[in-house]
């Protein structure tokens, strides 16, 4: 495979884009090119929301083809046109054969949730520190440690006196929440999610730790629980307030994850009429919000 490299600015990104696919590109891709400099922006956006912006004051674009001529003859075309003005031909490269498997499991690490809690790849020894575990593998689901919202929510769970009671994890994606409150001793879970692909990874991610949990669609959440965890975003986490503050049992904690520092108040604001949420973590302009009832 080759690989054509182009740069140019924001309003161009989506003609360019939709160029390279109309010119056989195997795929596009598209990144800040001022990533690592002081010019470098970030862009945040929702799942089932519109894009902030389609790309960066700067953005590099690049489509792998499947040979040079057609990458080369993909160039050509673009250049000529008169959308391609302000825009940079950076090159044609071939993509070097990897063992992709190899390369993928390079970028995944154990991840330090707390000094004695790790989460731990299938491929990687357990760090000589760790005293409590999760095997997970990088999969579809959303939840691999990596992401900090992830990690304050477990940091909150080891943090607990103990894991008592029944325990709801909404959204639960790969079940990484969930496993780590069987692991800090929660012995009646449930974990729902509107996504079934979640729900059987939950499972097997469950089955792979040794815990047991009741994995299922989001009506699989019944009644009252001491623990309600829900990792999604704040469009979501919004709309949900009145179903999760009403699972929530007397005595019991909420904790909400998926929040940037800046939507702080307007979370509050909305869970206000049904508890009161306070900033409990904070890392990487994330924020870990919880309540108790």
């Amino acid at each position: 495979m080759f690989e054509l490299s182009l740069v140019g600015p924001e309003d161009r990104v989506e003609l360019l884009s939709e160029a390279l696919e109309a010119l056989d590109a195997l795929s596009v891709s598209v990144e800040d090119a001022d990533a690592q400099t002081p010019a470098e922006q970030a862009l945040f956006g929702e799942p089932g929301m519109p894009p902030p912006k389609d790309g960066w004051q700067r953005s590099r674009i690049v489509a792998l083809f499947a040979t040079e001529a057609l990458a080369r003859e993909a160039a050509e075309l673009l250049k000529a046109q008169d959308f391609f003005d302000g825009c940079a031909f950076l090159g044609v490269s071939p993509l070097a054969d990897q063992d992709w498997v190899r390369l993928t499991q390079s970028q995944f690490a154990p991840v330090e949730v707390t000094t004695d809690f790790w989460i731990v790849p299938t491929w990687h020894e357990v760090p000589a520190q760790a005293r409590q575990i999760i095997r997970l593998d990088p999969g579809l689901a959303f939840g691999t440690g990596t992401h900090p919202t992830t990690r304050m929510c477990l940091r909150w769970i080891a943090r607990q006196p103990a894991m008592y009671g029944r325990v709801l994890d909404y959204g639960c994606g790969s079940g990484i929440l969930a496993i780590g409150a069987a692991k800090y001793g929660a012995g009646d879970i449930d974990a729902v999610d509107i996504d079934e692909a979640a729900v059987d990874s939950t499972r097997q991610n469950a089955a792979a730790n040794g815990v047991q949990l009741n994995a299922g669609l989001p009506d699989t959440a019944q009644g009252l629980y001491q623990t309600v965890l829900a990792n999604i975003l704040a469009t979501p986490l919004k709309v949900l307030a009145p179903l999760l503050c009403a699972h929530v049992a007397e005595g019991g904690s909420l904790v909400l994850a998926g929040i940037l520092e800046r939507q702080a108040e307007e979370i509050k604001a909305v869970y206000s009429p049904y508890l009161h949420l306070e900033v409990s973590d904070s890392e990487d302009g994330w924020i870990l919000m919880t309540a108790t009832r």
